[in-house]
């Protein structure tokens, strides 16, 4: 069995990094399987792409198709012509596709129209948030897909909801856990946390890269200054995605509490949202890393995909209006967070079990 993977984007790679590992396993039991890795080079930055082939010990990608920037529809359709081309030049049983950015919908949709068979990493998760391009990614590849992998009984009836037949859908946990699961006596602690001299437990993470959130200027400042003048004095370590940087450019902000610095590689920041006191993001992978790492998250977006997060693990939702930063902060400071458990199946095997399901099924 061949099977080609797909990456494109930093979420992408701290998930596929798990199934390439349990390929590998299998290889040692003399398994007949191979793969091949296709970067499609929709993240180019070292910070957001380099580094973490480094980290997590993930191979020379077979190819790089260098999609790089543009506007959505420029970035997949680059992607698509580059990918159908390779596909065509090497044949391939089977692609995995994980998460949910511009490379998942494009490389899904080059695959099944040449008539391979599709598996897609993370399927079912829905925010029903139209305004959200991970949202139309994830629908259009979930309607063609083959093979569901999914994390939770919420993605399962979001499937079975859409006409999915139960057995097409694989309840086999999170790969996104495998990765910080087998990745944590290598966690690296920053020379930053020197710098700022940042304590355990004492200071605040907090990440913003969603449009909602950063592509109107004031409503960015408004967040900011409303999250540096809540947090009692404490410490706010701000890795800044190149999105946000961009629209804080030229506005020479001064903050108390906000410490604003470069994005960090994986081993990194996680090792901050470890030992931080709580995490404040609109990312939605951050809030399952909060989860098995039982640190309190809130989360600023009015809906997530990942819901279990909120009914299961440490975080919350608290909106998109800056206010609302507010309470939620005084909880926090207060002790009054709650502490949160673990999904079922977020045991660090994810890999392990969509590796036995797709060589069964073959």
């Amino acid at each position: 069995m061949h099977i080609t993977l797909v990456a494109g984007a930093r979420p992408n790679f701290i998930k596929i990094s798990p199934i390439i590992n349990a390929i590998k396993k299998k290889q040692s039991e003399d398994v007949d399987i191979q793969y091949s890795l296709v970067h499609t080079g929709q993240h180019y930055d070292r910070l957001m792409s380099g580094l973490f082939f480094e980290e997590l010990g993930i191979p020379e990608p077979d190819v790089n198709l260098g999609a790089g920037s543009g506007t959505q529809a420029e970035q997949t359709a680059s992607i698509m012509v580059a990918f159908e081309k390779y596909l065509v030049a090497h044949p391939t049983d089977l692609v995995i596709a994980v998460g949910d950015v511009t490379s998942t919908m494009a490389c899904a949709i080059v695959t099944k129209k040449l008539g391979i068979k599709l598996a897609h990493v993370e399927a079912g998760i829905r925010s029903f948030d139209m305004s959200m391009p991970e949202e139309i990614n994830r629908m259009v590849t979930d309607s063609i897909t083959d093979y569901f992998f999914i994390t939770s009984d919420y993605a399962k009836q979001n499937l079975k909801d859409a006409g999915v037949p139960d057995e097409r859908i694989f309840f086999v946990g999170n790969v996104m856990i495998d990765s910080l699961l087998s990745n944590q006596d290598k966690l690296k602690r920053p020379a930053v946390f020197d710098s700022l001299q940042l304590n355990e437990k004492k200071y605040i993470v907090l990440t913003l890269h969603r449009p909602n959130n950063v592509d109107d200027a004031g409503n960015l400042v408004d967040i900011l200054q409303t999250i540096d003048s809540n947090v009692n004095g404490t410490a706010v370590l701000f890795p800044i995605h190149p999105r946000t940087e961009q629209k804080l450019k030229g506005l020479n902000l001064q903050f108390k509490n906000i410490k604003t610095i470069q994005p960090l590689g994986y081993l990194e920041f996680i090792y901050c949202v470890k030992h931080s006191l709580a995490v404040i993001t609109d990312s939605g992978g951050i809030t399952e890393e909060t989860t098995i790492l039982h640190v309190p998250c809130m989360t600023l977006r009015d809906n997530t995909e990942r819901p279990e997060t909120c009914s299961i693990g440490t975080n919350e939702l608290i909106g998109t209006n800056p206010q609302n930063i507010v309470p939620a902060l005084k909880r926090l400071f207060s002790g009054e967070w709650k502490t949160g458990g673990i999904p079922e199946l977020w045991d660090g095997h994810t890999s392990e079990r969509i590796i036995d399901i797709l060589l069964k099924n073959q």
